[in-house]
Parts: C-alpha cells; sequence; structure tokens
C-alpha cells in the first residue's frame, strides 16, 4: 500500500493536500471514522467518479478507523481487513508519507493528550506478541471465532503423532478423570498407548457379545481388569461408540471425532459463573442500575448448563447430580430484594444455587450497600479469596470450570483459576472501551466517575489469562469489514501517562469462541402458541398499555386502541437510545398517524434513580414528549421485573400487529431483540453490534441506523402501511423471525457448544501448555505493580 501510495502523491500533489488539509482544518486532535468518511463525501460528493475511488489516497483514508492531527502531521490508523493493521505519517506540507509502527502511532496521540513531556518517551509499554510468537494462530478473518476448530486441526496431529514415540499425555488425561473418589476411564493397568490400542479391541470383543442395553453394573467385572472404569457409555452400545471413538482417535486423528470424543469424557460436574457486581436476583431486580440484561443471561445459562451436563453424565453412565454455583455480591441493604441471602435456590433447576459474598473494607466490615460497577476494584481481590474459600466448601473440591462475567467477574475468575488450576471461560458481556469515544485517550477525565484505568488494565489481564472466551456475536471480537471489533480495540491503544498497549489481545487467537445464547423457550415463545399463552395476565397488560394513571410508575395514555403498537423496552442510558426513538417518532407525523409508541424502560420519576445517566435520560424522556406533544399517543411505564409478564406482553404487542424496536447507538448482543423475534414481532434493531447478525435485514426484521432517525422513522411507517395494505405482509416476517431464532439462537444449542468447548479446551490445557506460563507471569507483574496499584487509588464507597 505505502509504495503505491507514495507514488500516487508524487504525481497528484495538489489533489492531495487539498483532500489532506480538510482534515486539518476540521480543527480536531482525533478524528474518527465518522469524520474522515463525512471529508471524504464532502471533497468528492455522494457519487464519487471511478478515477477517484480508484486511487491510492482514497482507499487509505476509507480503509482508515481513525486519525490524529497535528499541523504538519497528520497520522493515520488503516484497516485495510479484518484486524490487519497498519500506521501511517503524512506531512501535509511536504505531502510526504511514511509507514511508523505502532508504538510510534500511540506515541504522537500521546502527545497530542499530553503535550511534549518526558512521560510520552517513557511509557509503561504494555507487549504481549513476544510470548505469542510461536503459538498457533488463526490466518484468515473467516475463521475468527472458530478457536476451538482450529486448535484440534493444528494440536490434534502433533499430539498423536507423538503418542506413536512413547507420549503419556493422553493417558495421564484419560486418568486423571474422579469423582467422590471414584475413579473414571482408565486406571493404572494400562502402561502406554500400545497396551491402550490392545485394551480397546480387548474390550470391543467383550462388549460385542453383551446384550445392547446392559448397563455398567453388568459388565463392570471385566471391563476393568482391562484398565476400563465407569464413564464410557450408560450402556454397551454407548460404550462401544465411545471407545470406536478413541481408537479412530488413535489410528488417524480427525478433529471432529477428537472433539466427539471429548465431549463425552465425564470431565465437568460443577461450575463456578463469577457476576460480583449489581444487585443479582431472581425478581424485583431486573431494572436496577448495573443488572438488566447479565442477570437475565446467567440464569438462563445456569438452566440449560444443568440440564445439558445431567443429560451427558447420564448418556455416559455417570449417577451424579451436577452442581453450578453462581458467585455474586452479598448486599444486606437489598431493598426489598433476596439480595442480602448467602444461599439462594435458582428457580427452574434442581441443584444451581446463588452464594454471595459480601464486599468487604480495610477493616474487614461489610460494605453494606450497592456499588456501581465502576467503582468495585478495590474490593475485588479480597472478594475472590472469600469467594475461593466459599465454593471449595460448597463443593468439596475446586469446580471444572470457572466463567467470568463482565470486566469484574473476568478478572474475579483470573485470580481463581490461577490459583485453583482450573479452566477459564471469560464473557464480557460488554466492553466499555468501545462504548465511550476516546475513553482511553481522555481517561483522567472520566476517571472520577468511570475509572477506566482499573477497568480496561482488568480487561487486559482477564482476556489474556481466559482459556477460552465465548462472545454472542463475530463483530464483538472482529467487528466488520468497515468497522473494529471491541475486542480488537483492545489490541492497540493509549492511555497517555498511564500505560501504552502496542499489542494487548490478538483476535486471530484461537480462544475465541461464538456461542449466541437464546430467550428462556418457557417464558419467550411464539404469539400462535394459544395453548401456552398467559391469558389470564391480559388483563393486567391492558392496564399496562392502555391505562391512564400517571405518576411515579407510568406517563401518558394512548387514545387510540386501534393503532398497533411501537414497542421498545430496555434500561434507560444514551448507548440504549429510547429517548432517540420518542424523538424520532415525535418527529414523523406518518408514523404518529399510524400507530402507538409503547415504552418500557428504566424510572419514569428521576428521584427514584440512583444513576446520574439514567437521571439524564429520564429528565430528556419527559422533554421530549412535552416538546412533541405526545401525549396521548405515547404511554411510558417503569421497568417491568416479571418475565412471564414481560413474555406475554411481547405476544400481546404482536396480537395488535405491532413491531418492536431496539433503537441502541450500539449493542453488542440484543436480547430483547431475540426475545422479540421468537415470540413473532417483526423487529427493528440497530445496525451496529449483534442484531445485525441476529436479523436478516430485509427478510426476518430489519436494521436501523441510529444516527439516521428520519430515516428509520419512515423505514416504521412503510412497513406499517405495508400491513394495513396487505396482512399477509406483517404475518411474513413475524414468521421468518420465529423461523431465524429457532434456527440460530436458542439455550439448547448453546449449552451444548459450551459443554464441548469447556472440555476440548480444558483436554488442550492438560495436555500442552495452553497455560502459558511465561504470559502470565507477565501478567502477575502487570496486576500486581500496575492494577493493584489503580485500585486501591479508587476512593472506597
Amino acid at each position: 500500500m505505502t509504495e503505491a501510495l507514495i507514488n500516487y502523491l508524487d504525481a497528484h500533489r495538489e489533489d492531495a493536500y487539498t483532500l489532506l488539509r480538510r482534515f486539518a482544518n476540521l480543527g480536531k486532535p482525533f478524528l474518527l471514522r465518522s469524520d474522515l468518511l463525512g471529508e471524504l463525501q464532502s471533497a468528492y460528493g455522494e457519487d464519487p467518479p471511478a478515477e477517484s475511488l480508484d486511487t491510492p489516497l482514497y482507499g487509505t483514508i476509507r480503509a482508515a478507523q481513525a486519525a490524529a492531527v497535528s499541523a504538519p502531521w497528520m497520522c493515520v490508523a488503516v484497516r485495510p481487513r479484518i484486524g490487519r493493521w497498519t500506521y501511517l505519517r503524512f506531512h501535509l506540507e511536504t505531502i510526504d508519507v511514511k509507514e511508523i509502527s505502532v508504538a510510534e502511532f500511540l506515541g504522537f496521540k500521546e502527545r497530542l493528550v499530553n503535550g511534549d513531556t518526558y512521560l510520552n518517551e517513557w511509557p509503561l509499554e504494555i507487549d504481549l506478541e513476544p510470548f505469542n510468537r510461536d503459538f498457533p494462530k488463526l490466518r484468515e478473518s473467516r475463521s475468527i471465532g472458530h478457536g476451538v476448530e482450529f486448535l484440534n486441526r493444528r494440536l490434534a496431529s502433533d499430539l498423536f503423532q507423538d503418542l506413536d514415540n512413547g507420549d503419556r499425555r493422553l493417558l495421564d488425561f484419560l486418568r486423571v478423570h474422579q469423582v467422590k473418589g471414584v475413579q473414571l476411564m482408565l486406571n493404572e493397568r494400562t502402561k502406554d498407548v500400545t497396551e491402550l490400542r490392545r485394551a480397546i479391541r480387548r474390550a470391543d470383543e467383550f462388549l460385542r457379545k453383551q446384550p445392547a442395553d446392559a448397563e455398567w453394573e453388568q459388565v463392570g467385572d471385566t471391563l476393568p481388569m482391562l484398565g476400563f472404569e465407569p464413564g464410557w457409555g450408560r450402556n454397551v452400545e454407548r460404550m462401544r461408540e465411545t471407545l470406536a471413538l478413541l481408537s479412530d482417535i488413535l489410528e488417524a486423528p480427525e478433529p471432529s471425532n477428537l472433539e466427539r470424543f471429548l465431549g463425552r469424557v465425564p470431565m465437568i460436574f460443577s461450575i463456578a459463573i463469577i457476576s460480583p457486581h449489581g444487585f443479582f436476583g431472581q425478581s424485583n431486580v431486573l431494572g436496577l442500575p448495573d443488572t438488566g440484561g447479565q442477570i437475565v443471561y446467567i440464569l438462563d445459562q445456569v438452566r440449560a448448563l444443568e440440564k445439558e451436563m445431567r443429560h451427558r453424565l447420564w448418556k455416559q453412565g455417570i449417577h451424579l447430580e451436577p452442581q453450578i454455583l453462581v458467585i455474586t455480591r452479598l448486599i444486606p441493604e437489598a431493598r426489598g430484594t433476596t439480595c442480602d441471602q448467602p444461599v439462594e435456590s435458582i428457580m427452574g433447576t434442581e441443584n444451581a444455587r446463588i452464594l454471595r459474598i459480601p464486599f468487604r473494607d480495610d477493616a474487614g466490615g461489610i460494605v453494606p450497600h450497592w456499588i456501581s460497577r465502576f467503582k468495585v476494584w478495590p474490593y475485588l481481590e479480597r472478594f475472590a479469596l472469600e469467594a475461593e474459600k466459599e465454593i471449595l466448601a460448597e463443593l468439596g473440591r475446586p469446580p471444572a470450570l470457572i466463567i467470568g462475567n463482565y470486566s469484574d467477574g473476568c478478572l474475579v475468575a483470573s485470580l481463581m483459576s490461577r490459583r485453583l488450576h482450573v479452566t477459564q471461560c471469560n464473557i464480557a458481556h460488554a466492553l466499555e472501551k468501545s462504548k465511550y469515544l476516546l475513553s482511553d485517550l481522555y481517561w483522567r477525565d472520566n476517571e472520577e466517575s468511570y475509572h477506566f484505568s482499573c477497568q480496561f488494565t482488568a480487561d487486559l489481564i482477564s482476556m489474556n489469562t481466559a482459556d477460552f472466551v465465548i462472545t454472542s456475536t463475530y463483530q464483538e471480537i472482529a467487528g466488520t469489514a468497515e468497522s473494529m471489533g471491541q475486542y480488537e480495540s483492545y489490541n492497540a491503544f493509549t492511555m497517555p501517562g498511564l500505560q501504552r498497549v502496542v499489542h494487548g489481545i490478538d483476535i486471530f487467537d484461537p480462544k475465541f469462541n461464538v456461542v449466541s445464547p437464546g430467550a428462556d423457550p418457557d417464558v419467550f415463545f411464539s404469539c400462535l402458541d394459544t395453548e401456552r399463552r398467559l391469558a389470564s395476565l391480559h388483563p393486567q397488560l391492558d392496564a399496562l398499555v392502555f391505562g391512564t394513571d400517571e405518576g411515579p410508575e407510568a406517563r401518558g395514555h394512548l387514545e387510540h386502541r386501534s393503532k398497533p403498537l411501537v414497542f421498545t423496552m430496555a434500561r434507560l442510558d444514551r448507548i440504549k437510545n429510547i429517548a432517540g426513538l420518542v424523538d424520532w417518532y415525535g418527529g414523523c407525523p406518518r408514523l404518529r398517524e399510524l400507530a402507538n409508541l409503547f415504552v418500557v424502560g428504566g424510572h419514569v420519576d428521576p428521584n427514584r434513580s440512583d444513576d446520574q445517566e439514567e437521571r439524564e435520560q429520564i429528565l430528556a424522556m419527559h422533554d421530549l414528549i412535552d416538546q412533541h406533544g405526545l401525549e396521548g399517543e405515547v404511554r411510558w411505564v417503569c421497568f417491568q421485573p416479571e418475565r412471564n409478564l414481560v413474555g406475554e406482553l411481547y405476544r400481546y404487542v404482536a396480537d395488535r400487529r405491532g413491531v418492536f424496536v431496539q433503537p441502541a447507538m450500539f449493542e453488542g448482543f440484543g436480547l430483547s431483540v431475540i426475545e422479540a423475534m421468537c415470540s413473532g414481532l417483526p423487529t427493528f434493531a440497530t445496525c451496529y453490534g449483534g442484531p445485525s447478525e441476529i436479523i436478516e435485514d430485509g427478510v426476518s426484521g430489519f436494521h436501523i441506523n441510529p444516527n439516521q432517525g428520519n430515516e428509520a422513522a419512515d423505514m416504521m411507517a412503510d412497513f406499517l402501511e405495508k400491513c394495513l395494505e396487505n396482512p399477509e405482509h406483517w404475518e411474513g416476517f413475524s414468521k421468518r423471525a420465529i423461523e431465524r431464532i429457532q434456527a440460530r439462537f436458542t439455550w439448547e444449542r448453546y449449552a451444548n457448544r459450551m459443554m464441548t468447548l469447556s472440555r476440548v479446551y480444558g483436554f488442550w490445557r492438560f495436555v500442552t501448555n495452553l497455560e502459558r506460563d511465561e504470559t502470565r507471569r507477565y501478567l502477575d507483574l502487570l496486576y500486581g505493580l500496575q492494577y493493584r496499584t489503580l485500585a486501591q487509588r479508587v476512593p472506597c464507597s
């Protein structure tokens, strides 16, 4: 790219000067991709000539994600392909260009923030690349998010080639599994791989003569003499299948067979799921700050995982009840919730429970009140140590898997997995760095409110210590061809005066896997499933939607019941953009004529909220309703924590041929989109983030641009007009929405994949150096010398 660009600049200096000066004349030190594209459009027009599109300069700016300008210099971060970056420095007077290193690019940005200080010359530079040079990595962007398949392909042949040379790692792995003192899989009779091959043949000869449905108790006298213990299968048929898989792997390792075999190994009996912050309970808490979608996700996850764990253990002949612990914070000032109870059984499960551990101050006293997720950092280390003791007391042994949620939970999971030598899985849910523009560069300005210095450092540590990372969508990892992913943004960034990250997280690392969640099928199902409908809730829903009560719980009423509903539901913060939807609706007379707007979200009375951002959005909502004169057309009610009511609400809106709108500025996944679509509601959702992968635009729903509200409102109006003309139009989108979710986004698929991943990564962690000892030692230093110091600076609430 650079050579072609140099030649172009030499031949077209005047044109290049004119374009580059446009960026300098914006007067901004930092330009976002939207700024760069906006100036390109202004310079070339909406329909530029083909000869302009083919120039190296146009292509470079078109591929740029960001730029930093300080005359006479302009530095540009160019992303020609997903995950591939080049950094260029232009001289705006001489029109020269030079490729620079990522460190030089970040240093230039630092000088624009700090000025020319010595801090820019000797920063704390974090570089994890040297530790990963010899580790197998993906090469193609299309493979990102399929890490386990790549890992099996790359490592399987090497491992099983070594087995022929006497490697004992597989034997050791098959012997390590025990439960309550009972040996599983292999005993000590098998000394090497040659004997294992022979034992498999002899076992198969024996089992072939037994009834296919005979269980271990009927054949268990002979198999231990051959080296085999329980765990190969519930009955003879299953045992023979499992032994055959192992035999095929030893003969010629095939990745899919290896995955199938490991999926059968009984190695996951207990799981600890970590989610420290917020109010974590099962009722009356989902609308409080810092909770909401994450709690719903985890509770549904637990139910699905317990069912899958029990099913797999049963199929392998292990009669044991699996255990799942959700580790969260105990909050004495629980506001009428169960968040002050140390242990709480999880509804819809047999043996899963919430285990609550308090935060403690320096003197050891229990912190009684809720603390924002942005201010929990001083408490996490002590929380992790106390939680570890409680988990061991509850389970009697370390869990087989630790799953961290959000930044704080992932850090705690890192600390615990390090000490317990347990496989670690991370689920971010939301990475704040991508939500708050320039939050890394201007971290000092945000430190009092958000403490991003702690959060971004904790993210780096936990991302790199995790054995595997689960995301809901591909975009969460790698973005799109036009925009970088959330995890990708952690590859290179700087926090001036604090730390410069030149290689933080590599999205081509095989630890990343896309495993999309679903919606609880017992709560969220099709509006056409009349036998399961909760008709008894309809009077309550009728009062909720068409009531006339106003006050702290509701505002507005709907004068025309016959109109369909434009329905939205989310917490009230800037990113969710509910106020934006009210503004779009208010500014579109055609949409107002066709439909009512029904909003479920947050509090209606700002005095009832403890969250500053939510209070700001509440006031904005009231102002917009007044400004557009929406009384009689908008009904806004407080967030509804009762899930059965919410499930039936989606179907209630569908009965009236309404639509669901998710107008977020950015959405990591979009659980409400899943819920709405599986209920049969045609759905309009943001084109930024997960919903763009959930919805097939124009087929199973619609993508909307939250930055173009007028266009989004017109799309909704067009759809509703077509539905008036032809009712089958609505029904077609409703049907395709349901089919899309059933095919791709269910908890059953999620749990099956999670159980396989945990076994595969646990296996490779055991037989190779996936634990990456050198990296861990480096991260230990980062934790002890950087994170711990930053956490101590956060004022204890």
